[in-house]
């Protein structure tokens, strides 16, 4: 089963799919996260003022990251994004929390992709690969 799963996935393969007319690619469903820190910063351009010449011009301050941040979680197909979750500040990515948000995802499926069954290509980070997150993702 591992080593058909390897072959359908070459390069190669995929393209022959996409060849022959097979709609795979519209089943695709990609998700990630990355962590956003809670600050705007301005660029240079948004912070330039008009002064005299003879006015000495402001003291700029160098924006900091913020010790707050929060993990944006994003699913996505090739047409838009699907389902989107932030992780509540002071909480982890167990299999459990994982788990639940794949729930969520499936559930938002049903309402957005109706005819489509779902291929769900996510990393193979520690809660994504333990088996009950595998088999909450089918």
């Amino acid at each position: 089963m591992k080593a058909h799963r390897k072959d359908m996935c070459r390069p190669t393969q995929l393209l022959e799919r996409y060849k022959t007319g097979e709609a795979f690619l519209q089943r695709i469903l990609t998700g990630h996260e990355s962590w956003i820190h809670d600050y705007d910063p301005e660029c240079k351009a948004q912070s330039m003022e008009y002064r005299h010449k003879t006015c000495p011009s402001p003291r700029k301050f160098k924006v900091a990251s913020s010790a707050r941040k929060v993990l944006f979680t994003v699913f996505w197909d090739m047409e838009r994004v699907v389902h989107v979750e932030f992780l509540e500040q002071g909480q982890t990515v167990i299999c459990e929390r994982y788990v639940s948000t794949l729930r969520a995802l499936k559930l938002r499926l049903r309402r957005v992709r109706r005819d489509k069954d779902s291929i769900l290509q996510h990393d193979n980070a520690c809660p994504h690969a333990i088996r009950q997150t595998q088999d909450a993702g089918s």
